[in-house]
């Protein structure tokens, strides 16, 4: 399972087609995001991948944290948010 990393001009629906395979595939998905724009980005994202797998009767679970990135050699603190079914 790779992390996904979600900018402020991700597309929510091609993020959320991603989350959406990762929990089919019987794992589960992890988002990073940095900045409210992104954070938003991806928060669209899990609430319209929600919808797509809701159809196979899966109910997803998000667990948001605080992560620590390195951009450029120096530390940046993250979202990031572990997607389950439930």
């Amino acid at each position: 399972m790779a992390i996904m990393k979600v900018a402020s001009t991700s597309n929510p629906r091609a993020v959320a087609g991603a989350v959406a395979n990762s929990i089919r595939e019987g794992a589960h998905a992890e988002i990073q995001a940095i900045g409210p724009k992104a954070v938003n980005q991806a928060v669209k994202a899990i609430a319209i991948a929600r919808g797509y797998v809701a159809s196979n009767g899966v109910d997803l679970i998000c667990v948001p944290a605080f992560t620590e990135v390195e951009i450029d050699g120096s530390p940046r603190s993250a979202i990031k948010f572990i997607i389950e079914p439930r």
